[in-house]
């Protein structure tokens, strides 16, 4: 399980990152969403711009990360989305949603949230309160369902 005192969190909006930093997000997803999972789709899609960029580090390393995007970008509603953990099985995927979650309340003043998970992954988004809003359908060549958090 993860030890709290060597997290640190880290959320900054896009144009307050560094080059590396937004290198090394941006690695990530490519390496897990792109490589990993075998699937070719379009990453940089412009909703990264007006979105808080959320990431977990122990040490120097990150260890999970997420974007929150305001509502009318991703979709309709505030979202969180491109939620990757380096290293599974630790709870930082579970605390990478629920800071994003607080993040979405926090800057976008969300009382929903709308993500479009992947429908293998329903169990992990429900223990963090969301529920399945659809009926699974084919995203980037992988089952997906939609899923609703509200306060």
């Amino acid at each position: 399980m993860m030890d709290d005192n060597s997290i640190k969190l880290h959320k900054k909006f896009f144009n307050e990152l560094t080059l590396d930093e937004l290198y090394e997000l941006l690695r990530i997803r490519s390496e897990v969403f792109v490589v990993e999972q075998d699937c070719v789709y379009q990453d940089l899609d412009y909703d990264d711009q007006p979105s808080i960029h959320l990431w977990l580090t122990r040490g120097d390393k990150i260890v999970a990360i997420c974007r929150v995007c305001p509502a009318g970008t991703h979709m309709e509603e505030v979202s969180v989305g491109r939620v990757i953990t380096t290293e599974r099985g630790k709870g930082y995927g579970k605390r990478m949603m629920l800071e994003g979650i607080n993040a979405a309340q926090e800057h976008f003043d969300a009382r929903r949230i709308e993500i479009e998970a992947q429908e293998y992954a329903r169990g992990f988004y429900e223990q963090v309160g969301f529920r399945q809003s659809s009926e699974p359908f084919i995203l980037d060549g992988i089952p997906h369902i939609k899923m609703i958090w509200e306060i």
